[in-house]
């Protein structure tokens, strides 16, 4: 695509493309492009002008040849990203905030004084209206306030005042409606399904297909742990379904034969077969919308007290006013306390400020489910990080395959990889990723695939039981042995150094601490050792370091790897605690423990087996990369990139409690000013009003901005 630079600095370019103009559909294409290459760090799209500024790695050259080679008919986008686009929500609401300042001062300085005072007289009937309403309720909240103070500014004449209130409260329902919709609309966007493949059942065999191919009356196979892509019915099997994605509800649904599932919730337990009844158009993403939009999720602690201190402002405000005519007989007086209030500033200047927070994580990659999570983070004292996944790289790599049995490595690696390729975990990617680079065609020869949370997997193959995972799993649960002629060799050798042979021994003893070891039997007994190189990303240790700073005064590890794994990895990276070999319920009993002491639990974790822990948290964490379960059950995702953006979460929540504190003092030093100057005499309720009601409006401005910045 043609294009040209505009401007450029270090790493930085603005550029643009030779368009008039985009539309949003184009804008949003584009920065999905961006977002998704390879070296662009940051890029925002400006459809209006047709620019883009970038922010990149690397080389220019590789930067300018991409672009080069960009055409919108080539990429490839979710659905979600086109059909919702933000772009329009702000486009729209721009447009009406103009167009009704525009339509106030036009009607100011164009309309005569007797029609315009007929048009305040019949805005004034919705506000007094509402205000009635709540009395009769039994209720004495904002809109009686509103309502008396329009009330009796028209019965004194004063139609200027009536009209500027309603003008600065239809603003500020302008501003938190735009808001409101354009954070949910981010967060329903992050949150929604994009599935690349999916399993297909052909002729009872399940084939790996892309999500596109799927067709209405198609078969497909969900496997535990893995969400279900499109709506449908149970065709086969039996499964718990974890549907809070939908409902908001975290207990799962048995769902059997002939029963209703939709798309984006999760199987937790068990495996089914889904005919398929839509696959297009899915409406995934209203559906999460509608559930954002009546989760009580989205009110923090602090937002829900605004409210209800917003509320209970109002009748002394009232008593206010009319202690202050009793006392002065003086209507201007008086009105100056009805014509300013806490609750409008309040009630508007939270819940903005709230959602812009959540916003601004989702630009940082960090999806929040709701503002009680960040005033959780920010209170949080104690964070558990799993091990695999978390402070290891997402994508462990395998370092080799030991036989047991007088198979090639080779032969034992397609075996597990045809085995682990159904399951959402970094280790087993790592064994399929191994088979896929050496170019091992594993076709399907297995039975029914069983999925054991925390422990590995078991299936038949040529009428032989296959299990591969933990040590646990294998030699304990399992009860699998050495074959007949090895074991003379490992009758010496305790625990793991058991499976290992004499000639295999020296290869053991010089493996890297960090290294983790998948076991694989067949029929019984030992087939393999497969050695995964799980290094700690290299911002592991500077992480744990600067969480510690941010105030968290104990970290933890835990992991289900053995003791020497764990031991070494805890040494290095600084938490202030560990646990080997831990089983998902002993994560969550850890975390159940520490909020009994009275401390507020941080759960940072990827698979299927940190789902009890993250649920059990005060604020659950997923890696994005992860497990779709652990995804849906968690409260926040952050990017499986790096886990910089933990500590990102913590400054942003921190920055939000402190802007949250400013917002209560300001507001209510500056409207009691206001009062105060009113009652004394030396401001009109008109000025009071219109200095109260711009104040309302640059605090809810304000509160727009981000909190990094």
């Amino acid at each position: 695509m043609k294009f040209i630079i505009r401007h450029e600095s270090d790493k930085r370019m603005r550029v643009h493309f030779a368009v008039s103009r985009m539309t949003y559909k184009e804008a949003d294409i584009l920065l999905y492009f961006l977002n998704n290459t390879k070296n662009i760090t940051f890029a925002k799209v400006y459809e209006r002008t047709a620019d883009a500024v970038i922010e990149y790695k690397g080389k220019r050259t590789d930067i300018i040849n991409t672009l080069r080679r960009f055409h919108y008919e080539d990429i490839e986008v979710p659905a979600v990203i086109t059909d919702n686009s933000s772009r329009q929500v702000n486009a729209e609401y721009q447009e009406k905030l103009v167009t009704k300042i525009a339509l106030h001062y036009a009607t100011r300085f164009f309309i005569p004084l007797p029609v315009r005072a007929l048009m305040v007289i019949s805005k004034s009937f919705k506000y007094i209206g509402n205000g009635i309403r709540t009395l009769l309720r039994h209720k004495i909240e904002v809109p009686v306030l509103d309502a008396t103070a329009i009330g009796v500014s028209i019965l004194r004449d004063d139609i200027g005042t009536a009209g500027s209130i309603m003008f600065m409260l239809g603003i500020g329902e302008i501003l938190e409606e735009w808001t409101h919709k354009k954070s949910v609309g981010d967060l329903a966007r992050s949150m929604s399904l994009n599935i690349s493949k999916v399993w297909l059942s052909v002729d009872g065999k399940e084939v790996l297909v892309s999500s596109n191919d799927v067709k209405p009356g198609d078969k497909v196979v969900v496997h535990m742990g893995n969400v279900i892509p499109f709506d449908g019915k149970v065709y086969d099997g039996e499964a718990m379904i974890n549907q809070a994605s939908l409902t908001g509800e975290s207990v799962a649904v048995r769902k059997a034969k002939d029963a209703v599932v939709y798309a984006g919730t999760v199987v937790e337990e068990g495996e089914i077969t889904i005919l398929v009844n839509q696959t297009k158009n899915s409406s995934r993403f209203e559906k999460i919308v509608a559930m954002i939009e009546e989760s009580e999720k989205l009110k923090s602690g602090l937002e829900s007290k605004a409210e209800h201190l917003a509320d209970r402002l109002v009748p002394y405000s009232l008593g206010g006013t009319i202690l202050t005519y009793l006392l002065t007989r003086n209507v201007t007086k008086a009105l100056s306390i009805l014509m300013v209030d806490f609750s409008c500033a309040l009630k508007l200047a939270m819940p903005i400020s709230v959602l812009s927070a959540i916003r601004e994580a989702n630009a940082h990659d960090i999806t929040v489910k709701g503002g009680k999570f960040l005033e959780a983070m920010a209170e949080a004292d104690t964070i558990v990080f799993d091990k695999t996944g978390t402070l290891t790289k997402a994508r462990p790599t395998v370092a080799d395959v030991v036989s047991f049995n007088g198979e090639t490595p080779d032969e034992l690696l397609r075996t597990a990889a045809c085995l682990e390729e159904h399951f959402p975990h970094s280790m087993a990617k790592a064994v399929v990723n191994a088979a896929m680079e050496k170019n091992l065609q594993h076709e399907e020869m297995h039975t029914k695939v069983e999925y054991v949370v925390a422990h590995g997997i078991s299936t038949m193959i040529n009428n032989k039981k296959v299990i591969i995972g933990s040590y646990h799993f294998v030699f304990e649960d399992e009860k699998c042995t050495i074959a007949d002629d090895r074991k003379e060799e490992f009758e010496n050798l305790p625990n793991e150094k058991s499976i290992i042979p004499e000639d295999k021994k020296d290869l053991f003893n010089t493996l890297p601490e960090e290294y983790s070891h998948l076991y694989m039997a067949i029929d019984g007994a030992l087939a393999a050792v497969i050695c995964i190189e799980d290094p700690l990303r290299k911002e592991a240790e500077d992480v744990v370091r600067k969480l510690h700073k941010a105030g968290f005064t104990k970290i933890v590890m835990m992991t289900g790897d053995s003791e020497r794994t764990a031991k070494a990895v805890a040494g290095r990276v600084g938490v202030d605690e560990y646990y080997s070999e831990v089983l998902p319920e002993d994560k969550a009993g850890f975390i159940e423990k520490e909020k009994a002491a009275g401390r507020k639990v941080v759960m940072i974790g990827d698979g299927i087996n940190d789902s009890p822990a993250l649920s059990e948290a005060d604020v659950g964490i997923a890696i994005s990369d992860g497990a779709e379960i652990a995804r849906e059950i968690a409260d926040i995702t952050i990017g499986a990139d790096d886990l910089y953006r933990v500590v990102t979460l913590k400054n942003l929540s921190d920055a939000l409690m402190r802007r949250i504190g400013k917002n209560y003092r300001t507001i209510v030093g500056f409207n009691s000013m206001l009062i105060l100057l009113g009652v004394a005499g030396v401001i009109q309720p008109t000025t009071s009003a219109l200095l109260h009601n711009s104040s309302t409006l640059l605090i809810g401005l304000e509160n727009m901005k981000n909190l990094l910045d």
